[in-house]
């Protein structure tokens, strides 16, 4: 078996957003926070190689090149109230032809509410 991958990230953060809402933990109903923003981007290739040692044979039987990208993005409404919004795509294409592409895709976000300090 053989493979290599290769990620580039990056992030940036966009300051001091604000909303109006009645969750905010002050009286005038602003939340004022940053957005969080990361993104991957990656690139893997893996082979699986059946060598026949009595033949001199190579023969590639599996494998598959993937490409994913990954956003997230948080916000903090209040030091225990965390939103986060999260969406990973990725295809895979299989290097033999006995094999079928497949794309997957998730999304979401996340309520994180922290007990405690």
């Amino acid at each position: 078996m053989k493979g290599i991958e290769y990620i580039v990230g990056l992030g940036y953060r966009i300051k001091d957003v604000i909303f109006s809402s009645k969750l905010a933990d002050n009286p005038t109903g602003i939340i004022k926070s940053d957005i969080n923003l990361k993104l991957d981007a990656s690139y893997r290739n893996t082979q699986t190689i059946v060598r026949y040692l009595d033949y001199d044979n190579n023969q590639l039987s599996g494998g598959q090149n993937v490409w994913s990208a990954r956003l997230t993005a948080d916000y903090s409404f209040s030091k225990n109230l965390t939103v986060i919004f999260f969406y990973d795509h990725s295809f895979s294409k299989p290097v033999i032809s006995t094999a079928f592409p497949t794309t997957n895709i998730r999304s979401g976000f996340t309520l994180r509410y922290n007990f405690g300090n």
